[in-house]
């Protein structure tokens, strides 16, 4: 009964705001184009509501960057989206497979999402978009991990990504926010709790998340930004990015041997994971 109650209230907050942020995108749309003055808002008070009703506390720590600029965070789950998204309007860079996700790809669609397509021949179009996104204020965010964790360890930054971010256009004036997210399970729970990889079913892993009796918390910790003109390239950015990122994460500390190991084998088998 708990996760039917749950879940009947994230959906009514999720698809009710997902109605109103498509209607007021009609008006927003012919008169602001690529800008979005407002329904970003919207969708950040969706957010903020699904985190209460699912019970999970959200902390925060640092100072949101002002002005221009992308972030980059580490990825545990699904849930990065609405904890995220309810403390700072960003956009998310995500694989173009989350586009079909049940509930979750509705709104990152809705929300302006850009998807992405690991391919060679994509990257030159890709390319262009991110330019055009940032260059008019949106604020992007990548996980550059490239896939989720079990919530307990920073897995080494993937560099291809930053790239964008050196761009002649933009890397004069553009900034880089890392932020660490660590999710803190409730008491009597696996440290792993809220981790969604490997091989994990998305519907299992909801249906686990509406069920519980009680939420743990979730700190997210903003970085200060970093200066991409400071940086010869795309592998120091992202190195950088990387150690700022692993300087607040506190999942280490706590992960079990057999947790680790089973994750490390998933990652072998290229199963780690299904989103970014």
């Amino acid at each position: 009964m708990r996760a039917i109650g749950r879940g009947a209230a994230i959906a009514c907050v999720t698809f009710g705001g997902l109605a109103l942020l498509a209607v007021t995108r009609l008006i927003e749309r012919p008169v602001h184009g690529l800008h979005r003055p407002w329904t970003p808002y919207l969708a950040q008070a969706v957010c903020r509501a699904a985190l209460r009703i699912l019970g999970l506390r959200l902390k925060v720590r640092g100072t949101v960057m002002a002005g221009r600029g992308a972030v980059v965070a580490n990825h545990t789950s699904w849930l990065d989206i609405y904890v995220l998204n309810a403390r700072k309007r960003i956009y998310f860079v995500a694989k173009d497979e989350v586009a079909e996700w049940p509930g979750i790809g509705l709104l990152a669609r809705a929300t302006g999402t850009v998807f992405i397509r690991r391919d060679a021949r994509e990257a030159r179009r890709q390319q262009a978009i991110f330019e055009d996104r940032l260059g008019v204020g949106h604020r992007l965010l990548f996980f550059p991990e490239g896939t989720s964790t079990d919530g307990l360890r920073v897995l080494p930054f993937k560099t291809t990504l930053f790239q964008a971010f050196l761009s002649p256009a933009l890397r004069d004036t553009l900034q880089l926010q890392p932020v660490t997210v660590n999710y803190h399970s409730p008491e009597g729970e696996r440290p792993d709790f809220y981790g969604w990889w490997g091989n994990q079913d998305f519907g299992e892993h909801l249906l686990r998340m509406l069920a519980a009796r009680r939420h743990g918390w979730v700190e997210v910790v903003y970085h200060p930004p970093l200066r991409v003109a400071d940086f010869a390239d795309r592998k120091a950015l992202a190195r950088a990015a990387e150690t700022a990122v692993r300087s607040a994460f506190t999942g280490d500390g706590r992960r079990p041997p057999e947790i680790g190991a089973s994750l490390e084998s998933a990652l072998q088998e290229g199963s780690a994971g299904p989103h970014s």
